[in-house]
């Protein structure tokens, strides 16, 4: 922990509500997160690696419009200029018009949801891709691993324990043998450095309309539909990011708004009249306490890829 960093303040105050917690819980990977923590006053720390450098930044609600910020680092100047799109200042929904009575309830209760965007490619991407096909258990300890061993101390008075996410010459350096330790399959660890090889690129996408920036993602091997989706949900805010593909989603979205599971194809054409507003619609169940999905047979197995 390093204190004596200078700290750069700054508030973010919205025309509509906003819930900064509620706007960066996509961003947590797992509880142990390094790069997240929420301490017992309610303040959101976080840590990330911008263009210009790392920073730690904690963020606290002021009042249902306005958010602080508190950052510090060589990134923190950077970071407070982007904070309305982190928290969501910018994201619009005139145009979201469910008709279902669930949906249409839970967007009348939360008017305070809103989708941020980090502006920050990889750092979305490698714990995306750490979670492909594997139980979630799994990834976030994964991600935990690799952070501890890789990433950098969080500069400024960072609470005990957190980290910076590796930077994209990092992962480019990480030995297959670390991953291995990690529980990570060779498939998904030549994916991340793959990524780490084109960040530059990829880090581009953000300024790109949503075709072209998943076009670019789903170029690199490794990265298909709902690695995209995830990645384009919490770096882009984009509100029609539907993870197809996902283990759960199609059926939870079943449940919850039809009484009865949806294959992918099924979500997808259910949904198609919301567009461009799907992960919205996710979004709502979920915060609203709507999503559903009942529990048949045993859980899921956490596979170790350690051992071998």
């Amino acid at each position: 922990m390093t204190a004596s960093l200078e700290v750069v303040e700054t508030t973010v105050t919205a025309r509509r509500p906003l819930d900064v917690a509620m706007s960066l819980q996509p961003l947590q990977r797992g509880k142990g997160d390094p790069c997240h923590r929420r301490t017992a006053d309610g303040a959101i720390w976080r840590t990330s690696v911008q263009k210009s450098g790392p920073v730690t930044y904690r963020l606290t609600q002021i009042d249902r419009h306005s958010v602080r910020c508190q950052a510090w680092g060589a990134g923190a100047p950077e970071l407070a200029a982007g904070l309305g799109r982190l928290v969501g200042e910018h994201d619009e929904c005139a145009d979201f018009a469910p008709d279902h009575p669930i949906l249409v309830e839970a967007h009348r209760r939360f008017p305070h949801l809103r989708l941020g965007r980090t502006d920050r490619v990889l750092e979305a991407l490698v714990p995306a891709i750490l979670e492909q096909r594997v139980h979630g258990i799994a990834a976030f300890a994964a991600w935990r691993h690799l952070v501890w061993k890789f990433g950098a101390p969080a500069p400024g008075p960072a609470p005990d324990g957190m980290r910076l996410p590796p930077t994209a010459d990092v992962w480019r350096r990480v030995p297959s043998w670390e991953f291995h330790r990690a529980n990570v399959d060779p498939g998904r660890s030549r994916a991340i450095v793959r990524c780490a090889q084109v960040a530059d690129r990829l880090e581009k996408i953000v300024d790109l309309p949503r075709e072209e920036a998943n076009r670019r993602l789903m170029s690199i091997p490794g990265v298909g539909v709902w690695t995209a989706a995830e990645v384009s949900q919490r770096a882009l805010g984009d509100p029609d990011a539907l993870s197809v593909g996902d283990y759960h989603l199609a059926a939870m979205v079943g449940w919850s708004l039809l009484g009865k599971p949806l294959d992918d194809a099924g979500m997808v054409e259910y949904l198609a009249p919301l567009q461009p507003h799907r992960q919205r619609a996710v979004r709502l169940l979920e915060v609203s306490g709507h999503a559903v999905k009942p529990k048949f047979g045993p859980r899921t197995t956490v596979v170790d890829h350690s051992w071998h």
